[in-house]
């Protein structure tokens, strides 16, 4: 017998149709689920898809039995992804296939332990269910290893001894580490098919989802801490954990369950991108060099952070000894995972302590008091870090003098978590999509990207086929959502940068929103609204930046950077001589002429630049170097083309540079947005775009902007 298996069954549920009187209970099984936390199991969504509308709607009850045989009544609360239309479903279910169960009664149930990052494979596993493929109901249960996969939902390759069909939707477990890791979706002729737990990520996606995501991993998290607490080593994940690494020390599987039922306790984050960017800060603290992440995560809890510092212990191991590794020489007393680990909790806490909700107070005090006195453990300089992140630099006060060199905090009674003053704190990276010109047909290939800082590109999403340009704006919507997840920290959002072919330009990438087509306008739903009325949005040039930049395209970024910025015609008209009518301007006359203005010089047009004699203009504009072009993208007819540019010149006076005039484009886009009583003051900037295309790759400098309401000291 497998050594893990007596306590997964305990877990292991079966989920059928709920009785109707007239099939037996063998025969209305679907499928296999476990328990993750009291009340809550998960199965796959073509599991509970049985069951028709009413079941995957959750209006209609299913039966999940337990380990113990007892019956509970189960209602879905979340499938992913939910069809189209349920009355059809799918043949075979997308990924990630997954699907949340409540189960109301069911709250002394035995739980797994939920893998807290993505699955790292090649491992050992052991998959987990039941089955009819004997023709009688019975446990199976088989033994493999598991390849490929991520957090994103993509599905992990199993060879070994997989179970059968039946088993759909219950546990992958990584024997080697003592986690769930997957959810067992389906089998091949020689393999078979399993999603990683971390894929439920995805619920988070939208607000009501978030806050249900995190009561379950809550959950979870306390449940094991009690759990533990109460049978000691005997039958809990804890236990099973710490006998797989029996000489462990640093990071332990008891300090993860303390650690987590902490973390737990605390308001969650709102973005993927605020647990990267405490991440990144710690590996790098840890590391001492430059930090490169491989793999981009999306992790949705204060949990899953900690599990992607899991890498600095493994990767020491490999690399213990090489010149310039941090374990190398430093003794077998130091832990990197330890160090990392406090250092983010910290961190973590100081992040919490800023969104001042008065019930994180309790949760932040203990937590403190658990890594202070964990730090004693580490090098000295990492304690005194651990101290300066949670309690700053105060004033001691009179009735406080300072305590003198080498006193640490008093264990029992731990301050209130003070942070010294972050004055770094920005979005972690911006969003850069890529559409590149047509070559073959009519699709434009495109690829999404973070842009990070110290100039740091990680892909996550691409199509080398590519959409026609009437399907660019839904094919790029989730991923870009995903990436702009990743890059918002708090308040600081990331910039959407968008580097298209010029028969692009007049595309209206600001009036772009995240939500699928047909979903209703919720008016000034910061999760709903036009990208453009909330974070920057700027276009740059995709045939300017496949060449090497060239000195006039320098000169005049440096000029509208530092300022000041002034306002000069993209096209001019001259008299025809003799006539009182005006002929266009010529390509080498517009070039000379836009070749000729101050560095600081911004060209304005009121009108598309995609096509026809404002495309021209922009040509000779770009070969001049000009790095700012503010224009109006809307092709209708319009009479206030001198109102416009009257404004537009004003404006550029007023920004004085170039980061000057992200805050004011994006008031003037809230401004005339609302379709029934527009500002008339601000009509004018009705479709106005800007390029903003630095020479080089890395995104403009300058502190980001934050949310609408959030202005930093002294800003605009």
């Amino acid at each position: 017998m497998n050594p893990h298996e007596a306590t997964v069954r305990r877990s292991v549920v079966r989920v059928s149709a709920a009785d109707d009187g007239e099939l037996s209970v063998d025969d209305r099984f679907w499928g296999t689920g476990f328990f993750i936390a009291p009340g809550w199991a998960v199965t796959c969504a073509h599991v509970v898809g049985n069951g028709g509308r009413g079941v995957l709607d959750g209006t209609a009850a299913i039966e999940v039995t337990d380990g113990d045989d007892r019956v509970h009544e189960g209602r879905v609360a979340f499938v992913l992804p939910r069809p189209d239309d349920p009355e059809r479903l799918p043949d075979r279910w997308p990924l990630p296939d997954l699907a949340l169960v409540e189960v109301a009664d069911a709250h002394g149930a035995e739980c797994l332990w939920m893998s807290d990052r993505s699955a790292v494979v090649p491992a050992d596993v052991a998959v987990y269910g039941w089955s009819r493929e004997t023709g009688e109901l019975g446990w199976r249960y088989g033994t493999g290893t598991a390849a490929g996969g991520d957090g994103s939902g993509r599905a992990m390759l199993l060879r070994g001894e997989i179970p059968v069909e039946g088993c759909s939707g219950g546990p992958v477990v990584d024997t080697g580490r003592g986690a769930v890791i997957g959810v067992s979706k389906g089998r091949g002729q020689s393999h078979g098919l399993a999603v990683p737990i971390t894929a439920l990520r995805r619920i988070a996606n939208d607000r009501p989802g978030r806050d249900r995501l995190h009561a379950v991993v809550r959950a979870h998290d306390r449940y094991h801490l009690r759990h533990y607490r109460a049978v000691g080593t005997g039958r809990s994940w804890t236990g099973i954990q710490k006998g797989l690494r029996p000489a462990a020390e640093g990071f332990t599987p008891v300090l993860r369950t303390q650690l987590f039922a902490r973390l737990a306790e605390l308001t969650q984050p709102r973005t993927p991108g605020e647990v990267m960017a405490l991440v990144d800060q710690a590996k790098s603290r840890v590391v001492q060099e430059p930090y490169q992440p491989g793999v981009e995560h999306d992790p949705r809890t204060w949990r899953e952070g900690v599990g992607l510092l899991y890498d600095l212990r493994d990767g020491a191991e490999g690399r213990a000894g090489r010149t310039g590794w941090p374990g190398a020489g430093s003794g077998p007393g130091r832990d990197l995972e330890l160090e990392a680990v406090l250092l983010y909790a910290a961190w973590v806490a100081a992040a919490v302590s800023r969104f001042g909700d008065p019930a994180d107070a309790g949760p932040l005090r203990e937590l403190a008091g658990w890594v202070t006195g964990k730090a004693d453990q580490v090098q000295d300089v990492i304690r005194k870090e651990v101290q300066r992140i949670l309690h700053g630099r105060r004033d001691p006060g009179p009735d406080r003098p300072e305590p003198p060199v080498g006193v640490v905090l008093v264990k029992d009674r731990p301050g209130p978590v003070e942070p010294a003053e972050e004055t770094d704190l920005q979005a972690r990276a911006d969003v850069l999509v890529e559409v590149d010109a047509l070559m073959y047909g009519d699709r434009y290939p495109w690829r999404v990207k973070l842009l990070g800082q110290d100039d740091r590109i990680t892909p996550l999403h691409d199509d080398a086929q590519g959409a026609r340009r009437a399907e660019l704006r839904e094919a790029l919507r989730e991923p870009i959502a995903e990436a702009l997840r990743q890059g918002d920290v708090g308040e600081h959002l990331a910039a959407l940068q968008l580097v298209l072919p010029r028969e692009l330009f007049d595309e209206p990438v600001a009036d772009w929103r995240l939500v699928p087509p047909g979903t209703d306008d919720d008016g000034l739903d910061p999760h709903t609204m036009p990208l453009g009325q909330r974070r920057v949005v700027v276009v740059r040039d995709r045939r300017r930046r496949d060449r090497p930049h060239f000195p006039e395209w320098q000169r005049r970024w440096n000029g509208c950077t530092a300022g000041p910025m002034t306002a000069v015609p993209l096209r001019a008209e001259v008299p025809v001589p003799g006539h009182g009518a005006r002929r266009p301007e010529s390509r080498h006359a517009a070039y000379a002429r836009l070749s000729d203005v101050d560095p600081g010089a911004v060209p304005v047009f009121c009108g598309p630049v995609s096509h026809g004699p404002g495309a021209m203009a922009l040509d000779a504009a770009l070969a001049a170097g000009h790095a700012v072009v503010i224009w109006r993208g809307c092709a209708g007819e319009h009479l206030d083309c001198a109102e416009f540019h009257d404004e537009v010149s004003r404006l550029v006076c007023e920004a004085a540079t170039a980061e000057g005039l992200h805050r004011r484009l994006r008031n003037l886009r809230i401004r005339c947005a609302d379709p029934e009583q527009p500002d008339e003051e601000a009509r004018w900037a009705r479709s106005i775009a800007l390029l903003l295309d630095r020479p080089e790759h890395p995104a403009p400098p300058g502190p980001p902007l934050s949310a609408p309401g959030m202005r930093p000291e002294g800003g605009a």
